[in-house]
């Protein structure tokens, strides 16, 4: 871990940095499968929330 000595002594601790790239634009194939993820959730996410208010007006 990289640290450097300051005037009074004291020791000051840095995080290494990660190596920066850039992003490639998405395939059509993931754009895809982040659609289908993401209509996914959003039924799961739903049915849960339909479960919670039917089990909550039960009684």
């Amino acid at each position: 871990m990289p640290y450097i000595n300051e005037e009074n002594g004291l020791l000051n601790n840095f995080a290494r940095e990660p190596k920066v790239y850039h992003s490639e634009a998405r395939t059509v194939e993931q754009k895809r499968n982040l659609m289908f993820m993401s209509v996914g959730t959003s039924v799961l996410v739903g049915a849960l929330i339909a479960i919670a208010y039917a089990v909550s007006s039960i009684g």
